[in-house]
């Protein structure tokens, strides 16, 4: 293909400004509570607006590629993004902002729908695994800058104690959506068949996979996972705001930051865990650890709560695609309905930060927080029940098979 690179960097760039815009979310939570003098409760329905249009678009984004192809449903996505975050940009308001970051929602979860199988096309199929672990790291990066350059803007003598001052984030988003829908139309971008596995399926699919218990079981692991990696982002800035006097643009951005860096170093050493160990057992390691890590977060002193924060995203990092293959290979069939289904479970980004505003307005943070043991413990019982068709392949999963002679 003559201009691959062009369009891969065109996909990781699409990549970068999806996790930038998203993770953006948690350090402004502060802020937006002391601007708009916020309860909890109402703080939380920032996160839920956006997620509940995750899981509320994810199967009908893939049907939208089948029907009307990549090129339109990128343009409708970032149509979607540019309304949403110029609603918030010219409507200071809670109200809009809500609003705003719920269209933003359906936007990003058109997008993400979108890419992997446009990567697959433009990289090849033989290339895929390489391109994909490339898109994850810059996904990876963003997450990781996303809070640092809000703590730099923040801060500056000009900004610094102005109220709405973060709405300047906004105008730049509009301004970069306006950028990638005119790249989407001049990019002569390949067309994308779908493969079987990417593709929605049909009505009497949904219906045959949600009759089962373990695909219901996995659809909440994806929940649990989902909801308590977006409560830990969102709420930790003002968790160490309101219990140890921190700073939410300072150090409590510097936490959201870490936590994501520390995740995309956790994918990482996870790939390499995943050759040596069942995946079973690594879901197991590392939910007993984050478990361990919520807990100094939410009870230790402030230096020690500072740093068990971002460590909780190292031991997350491989949970999203340990609990997604296990669910895959517990299928023999309709596998691309079956992605659909789990994609949804996105929603609990949306569902468990708000229960934690609910509960934190009426018996504080701490034991709001403390909610995130619960789908903690849930996927720590994943390890324990799944039982998959396939196992993942080790470096010893041959050494006791014999040879044929």
């Amino acid at each position: 293909m003559k201009h691959r690179p062009l369009i891969i960097g065109y996909i990781l760039l699409i990549w970068f400004a999806l996790s930038f815009i998203t993770n953006l979310i948690g350090p402004l939570m502060p802020i937006a509570i002391q601007d708009f003098k916020l309860s909890l409760t109402m703080a939380g329905f920032m996160p839920f607006s956006f997620f509940l249009a995750y899981g509320l678009i994810s199967i009908p984004g893939g049907l939208l590629i089948e029907i009307r192809g990549t090129r339109y449903t990128l343009f409708a996505a970032f149509a979607l993004n540019f309304v949403g975050a110029l609603a918030i940009a010219l409507i200071p308001g809670y109200f809009s902002v809500v609003a705003g970051l719920f269209v933003i929602g359906l936007g990003m979860a058109l997008l993400q729908v979108v890419i992997n199988p446009l990567m697959r096309t433009a990289g090849g199929e033989q290339h895929f695994a390489f391109f994909s672990v490339m898109a994850q790291l810059v996904f990876g990066l963003a997450s990781f800058l996303s809070p640092l350059v809000f703590k730099y803007y923040m801060q500056r003598p000009d900004v610094d104690g102005h109220p709405l001052a973060w709405l300047t984030f906004y105008w730049y988003f509009s301004a970069a959506f306006v950028l990638l829908a005119l790249l989407n139309y001049k990019l002569p971008l390949p067309a994308v068949e779908l493969k079987d596995d990417e593709r929605a399926g049909s009505r009497e699919a949904y219906l045959s996979l949600l009759r089962r218990r373990d695909v219901r079981l996995f659809f909440l692991a994806i929940v649990a996972y989902v909801g308590a990696e977006q409560s830990i982002a969102n709420w930790m800035s003002q968790f160490l705001h309101s219990y140890h006097g921190l700073s939410a643009t300072e150090q409590g951005a510097v936490a959201v930051s870490r936590f994501w860096g520390l995740m995309s170093l956790g994918c990482l050493v996870g790939l390499g865990l995943l050759k040596l160990l069942d995946s079973k057992l690594v879901l197991a390691i590392f939910s007993i650890l984050a478990i361990a890590c919520l807990g100094l977060a939410l009870f230790g002193p402030a230096s020690l709560s500072e740093l068990a924060f971002p460590l909780a995203g190292f031991f997350l990092s491989v949970m999203f695609s340990v609990i997604f293959s296990l669910g895959l290979n517990s299928v023999a069939q309709h596998h691309g309905a079956f992605s659909g289904i789990l994609c949804s479970g996105i929603l609990g980004g949306a569902i468990v930060p708000l229960l934690i505003g609910l509960i934190a307005d009426h018996w504080g943070l701490r034991a709001g927080m403390s909610l995130v043991f619960i789908p903690l413990l849930y996927i720590l019982s994943v390890s324990v029940w799944a039982r998959p068709l396939v196992r993942n392949h080790t470096v010893y999963s041959g050494k006791n098979t014999p040879v044929s002679p």
